[in-house]
């Protein structure tokens, strides 16, 4: 009945044996609660975060293309010739100060566009990301939430177990003392009370190590004692459109958007290396190389510096012939990016072929958990009616108690059975509605 766990279990084991319990304010919890806590301590999306502000300041200053690179500097130039000599005579090295020489310069293409285009995608495409990454997380929260409150509704149906075991102890006291029943009857059903006493230690220290994996999964510290809300109208079935929940899925499935996203990124940046391999680049550079001294003349006059200055603007419109070679590197990453496309594209086929399968599958277990509800119900009944007249002719002295107890176990497989079909069928809608990409409590939230 009670699921493993995980392997931090033996780790919490250690931890919960060496620290003392130390007594705390139990603290109501909500599943929406438990969400909103895990979100803000999740490590993951905290990393997500940060990435995804790398990605929006970039795509808000992407214009920053536009801006020319200026450089700044300042050179000693040595002449092996003097200028006026013809023919120029060597002689000692005649040196010049260029100060300050001014560069700047600016590269102008249909690639930069696509490339800020680029950018803004990139970012979207983290913020899909990121929003999967949170449904994955609330989508799980939400099931151990469930699976907590599983584990409470077991353990009182087995401490009912356990007080109808102390009735019949009682009840086989007061026949023995009366004469009406041997010893054995009682030894026997004190045997069976106290058999069911380790089944209930086992199952509340499986919650707690549950509870305290739960809680540190919150971020939260593990030994808070935290009461779970429990879930009204747990036996509401809602009516599902097998249609509609595959055409839904296909479109907003956090998986399935994501791929898209990725696609219409690669695209971009194979119309940005298209562009740069197939069209012109326009470039405007300017500079100046003022001689503001050299070693004849000493300082000159900034008139003069201007005069003798070098430099100007130039406007040049280039094309590169490299990537008109077909099996040259340019035209080989087109076609590593085409095979990328084709990849994702088939990717996503399937992606779209796996959630119909997924919906499908999901949607014919929830209908079989109605139909299981529905005889496992009457089964309930059954069992109740077989208990009530069992242990009614036990008292009589007409029923041994070992029909007694059989007829008690049946009982509490048929009330445990019917609790795991009913949680079954709440997160099977929890992952529905991942599935779908709609909010979280659209189909489940009718249940609570």
């Amino acid at each position: 009945m009670i699921r493993k766990m995980g392997p931090l279990v033996s780790v919490l084991i250690l931890v919960l044996g060496d620290i003392p319990a130390v007594a705390q304010e139990t603290r109501r919890l909500s599943p929406d609660e438990a969400v909103d806590l895990a979100v803000k301590s999740n490590l993951g999306l905290q990393s997500s975060q940060v990435a995804s502000g790398m990605k929006k300041r970039k795509a808000d200053t992407a214009w920053n293309v536009f801006i020319p690179s200026v450089d700044a500097g300042a050179a000693l130039n040595g002449l092996n010739y003097k200028p006026s000599a013809s023919p120029p005579m060597p002689e000692s090295p005649q040196w010049r100060l260029i100060l300050p020489s001014v560069s700047a310069s600016l590269n102008l293409s249909i690639a930069l566009f696509e490339g800020m285009r680029n950018l803004r995608l990139d970012y979207e495409g983290g913020l899909i990301s990121y929003e999967k990454a949170k449904a994955q997380l609330e989508r799980d929260v939400r099931k151990a939430y469930y699976q907590m409150l599983l584990l409470q509704e077991n353990i009182a149906l087995l401490r009912e177990s356990l007080a109808a075991a102390e009735r019949r102890v009682a009840m086989a006291q007061a026949n023995y003392r009366a004469g009406l029943a041997p010893e054995l009857n009682v030894l026997q059903a004190q045997v069976g009370m106290e058999n069911m006493k380790p089944q209930i230690d086992q199952a509340e220290n499986g919650l707690k190590l549950g509870m305290a994996q739960f809680a540190m999964y919150l971020g939260i510290p593990y030994d808070t004692q935290f009461e779970l809300i429990p879930v009204e109208n747990l036996s509401m079935f809602i009516p599902l459109d097998m249609k509609e929940l595959i055409s839904t899925a296909s479109a907003g499935k956090p998986d399935i958007m994501e791929l898209k996203q990725n696609i219409l990124l690669l695209e971009s940046q194979r119309k940005a290396a298209f562009y740069r391999v197939f069209t012109p680049a326009l470039t405007l550079s300017w500079n100046m190389n003022p001689v503001v001294w050299n070693n004849v003349n000493g300082w000159i006059a900034w008139e003069d510096a201007w005069k003798s200055q070098s430099g100007g603007l130039t406007i040049s419109l280039g094309f590169r012939l490299n990537g008109l070679l077909p099996f040259g590197q340019e035209q080989q990453g087109l076609k590593d990016i085409d095979d990328n496309l084709r990849s994702l594209r088939i990717g996503l086929a399937q992606a779209v072929r796996g959630t119909e399968i997924e919906i499908y599958s999901t949607v014919l277990n929830l209908q079989k958990v109605q139909t299981t509800m529905d005889v496992q119900s009457r089964t309930v009944d059954l069992a109740e009616r077989t208990y009530r007249l069992t242990e009614t002719a036990y008292r009589a002295g007409l029923q041994d108690l070992l029909e007694v107890q059989n007829a008690e176990l049946e009982l509490r497989k048929a009330r445990i059975g019917i609790l795991e079909q009913n949680f079954t069928y709440l997160q099977g809608l929890i992952d529905l509605e991942y599935a779908m990409g709609v909010p979280f409590g659209t189909l489940s939230r009718s249940n609570e």
